[in-house]
């Protein structure tokens, strides 16, 4: 696995693999009058590509993050990681919809980004998130959950639980968990996805046999293991084959 290192805030780099020289910097996103803490990373070439807004998990923007921004952008997709708990650990699902939201406008005024392809990932809690925000998006042309939380709501901060967006779903969707999550049981994917299939959603499921949940990273690094490296590929082939 390639591993980058950060100097200062300003990041240059290439990846071998993908040919792309690729550039990341710490970056500010405004929303609700407050500058969200987050990072991006571009190919150096100026020509439009698709883009990718990536929504971290609970445990905040960890290294390993920074690292797949990166390895994303070295594959052609300009990517926004943004710092959603900048402010606030756990804070509602609007105020998270909205920072999205300015999140794309952010990305829209980049002249290196084709709008008509941007996508949405997530971790965690990123990946309740894009559960619950892809249907309700429309800008979004496909999206990349990894154990998520489909059936999270019912709260003051969090009205409603992804599940009850089904109906409104018309992007793709790829949802990636483990059999051994523990905080997202899989029965709960299971579930999810019947009910994707019942409402005819074009979604794909890939479970991997004996992996717990946030399986990605180990200590805030992305992990070299068969499942984070496989699901990372998985992840890449999705975006392709969608953001064009």
């Amino acid at each position: 696995m390639l591993k980058h290192a950060l100097t200062l805030a300003v990041l240059a780099l290439s990846s071998a693999a993908a040919g792309q020289t690729v550039r990341g910097t710490d970056v500010t996103v405004t929303s609700g009058g407050k500058a969200y803490k987050s990072y991006l990373a571009a190919p150096a070439s100026a020509a439009p590509k698709p883009a990718v807004i990536l929504l971290h998990s609970f445990r905040g923007l960890e290294p390993g993050y920074r690292d797949l921004v990166n390895e994303l952008a070295a594959a052609g997709f300009v990517t926004l990681a943004l710092g959603w708990q900048t402010f606030e650990q756990e804070p509602s699902d609007a105020a998270v919809k909205a920072l999205v939201e300015d999140g794309l406008k952010f990305l829209g005024a980049r002249r290196d980004v084709n709008m008509n392809a941007v996508g949405l990932t997530g971790f965690c809690a990123g990946g309740r998130y894009t559960m619950l925000l892809l249907p309700q998006i429309k800008q979004f042309k496909a999206g990349v959950a990894w154990y998520g939380f489909p059936d999270q709501g019912g709260t003051a901060a969090k009205p409603q639980a992804p599940s009850a967006f089904i109906g409104q779903l018309t992007a793709p969707l790829l949802i990636i968990h483990g059999t051994r999550d523990q905080a997202s049981p899989i029965a709960s994917i299971y579930a999810y996805a019947q009910k994707l299939d019942a409402a005819n959603k074009n979604f794909k499921l890939s479970v991997y046999q004996g992996e717990p949940h946030g399986f990605l990273l180990t200590e805030g690094q992305i992990a070299d293991t068969f499942a984070s490296r496989d699901a990372q590929q998985d992840m890449l082939n999705y975006f392709r084959a969608y953001l064009r």
